[in-house]
């Protein structure tokens, strides 16, 4: 159902749940692209502050800046032993709106070039500016599982898995994260949505309803994040880093701990 712009909007609830070490639960809303990155969206010059789309929010090896998202995604995939070749990539993120983005989840739904499901790319961005990649093999369900290797959450260390429900999007967006740890589950975060053509007055009616989204979704990371170290939860130093260190505002990843 791609519009004008060859393009989806979806509206969307982002769920988090999570169950220890205490019990904690939110959601938000906002709105998510899916776009094909090969033909980002025209979108008309006056309505380009509210929707770009830059391959550097995107490049995983600063070394290779040059490239678009669909070359950098390529180079990814051949490293995986992954030939993506002639097939076809969807793109489910979010735009950079005046002037800023920041993507927890960006998802790419590979296709070879006789329109098989191929593969899936959860890319995964921190709030200290790091980019991860896991790909996946998902079954006919969109179910997949990967070992986490990742830091984003602070309040957990790096151990444990995701299991991952994420089947391709039509008119309907429902994605699943579980975080399996010793003991049982530890986290759970859904996105829901309802699609419709992306062009003027979608992207509008987006941007009126979700005001300043890509800004709101950094600052919600950010109190929530206060909100838990407040009440007390431990914060897990970052693989690296100086487990002296005191971290006084401790930042929670959306939607993947």
């Amino acid at each position: 159902m791609p519009g004008p712009w060859g393009a989806v909007l979806y509206d969307t609830r982002i769920t988090h749940v999570r169950t220890t070490p205490r019990r904690y639960a939110f959601h938000h809303r906002g709105y998510l692209w899916l776009i094909d990155p090969d033909r980002p969206p025209a979108v008309p010059r006056a309505l380009r502050p509210l929707a770009r789309f830059r391959p550097g929010d995107h490049i995983q090896d600063a070394a290779h800046p040059g490239l678009t998202i669909r070359q950098d995604l390529a180079r990814y995939l051949a490293t995986q032993g992954v030939r993506l070749g002639t097939g076809t990539v969807s793109m489910l993120t979010q735009a950079r709106s005046l002037g800023y983005v920041f993507n927890p989840l960006t998802v790419y739904w590979c296709r070879d070039d006789q329109g098989r499901p191929l593969c899936t790319v959860a890319e995964v961005h921190n709030t200290h500016g790091g980019r991860h990649r896991y790909l996946l093999r998902p079954d006919p369900a969109g179910r997949a599982r990967a070992a986490k290797d990742f830091p984003v959450s602070p309040f957990f260390p790096v151990d444990g898995h995701y299991r991952l429900v994420l089947p391709e999007p039509d008119g309907r967006l429902d994605l699943t994260v579980h975080l399996e740890r010793a003991g049982g589950r530890a986290f759970t975060a859904t996105v829901h949505g309802t699609g419709r053509p992306a062009g003027t007055v979608a992207l509008l009616r987006a941007a009126l309803t979700h005001p300043f989204a890509t800004w709101a979704v950094s600052l919600h990371i950010r109190y929530r994040g206060v909100r838990l170290w407040l009440r007390g939860l431990p914060v897990h130093p970052r693989p690296g880093s100086d487990p002296s260190a005191v971290n006084p505002t401790p930042r929670e990843g959306v939607p993947v701990p």
